[in-house]
């Protein structure tokens, strides 16, 4: 799926909640001129600030992401894993993740399953984000270093980490060679 696309679901349920950038600001605690960038410019969000306007708008997180019906079980084969998404640091610049989503097609779940490719442009961003809900990361490859408040923790491949998601946090990639992990969202409802 291209940012614009999920720029326009959000302008969407932005008009049919009859919320406009300012309210939508005001809402979710983000920056007025983020959000308008946002959506001019479809600069693809993190997750964090995705999730607040997700939840202002009365959506789950996914409402953004997928637009079809499956049956269960849903199979996404490696072979047929698309990038759904890359997330700038900020306008005009590398993008410093690349996002998979693994339960896009699932129009019940509970859960956001992704594939995430963390680049090492990651390392130079240090912004913190918090949300409701937990999260859950496997490293698959690479290290990568989590921000949990006031700690800093380095995860090598094979390692996990599971936490509450309103506590500030920032994950990142270690090294010169991208880092490739599962990641598992929860946002209760």
């Amino acid at each position: 799926m291209n940012t614009g696309k999920i720029s326009q679901r959000i302008k969407y349920f932005m008009e049919k909640r009859q919320i406009d950038v300012d309210n939508l600001a005001k809402e979710t605690g983000l920056e007025k001129d983020f959000i308008e960038t946002m959506l001019a410019e479809n600069i693809y969000p993190p997750l964090g600030p995705l999730m607040k306007i997700a939840r202002t708008l009365g959506v789950r997180l996914g409402t953004f992401l997928d637009d079809q019906e499956t049956t269960d079980p849903y199979i996404v084969r490696n072979a047929q894993r698309d990038a759904q998404f890359s997330v700038l640091a900020e306008k005009n610049k590398a993008a410093t993740l690349n996002f998979f989503s693994l339960g896009m097609g699932k129009t019940d779940r509970h859960m956001e399953p992704f594939f995430v490719e963390i680049l090492p442009e990651s390392a130079s961003q240090k912004n913190l984000s918090s949300h409701e809900g937990e999260e859950w990361i496997a490293v698959l490859k690479g290290s990568i270093e989590v921000i949990y408040g006031k700690e800093t923790y380095v995860l090598n491949e094979g390692d996990s980490v599971y936490y509450n998601s309103v506590v500030p946090h920032y994950v990142s990639c270690v090294g010169d060679e991208k880092a490739q992990i599962h990641a598992v969202i929860y946002i209760p409802e």
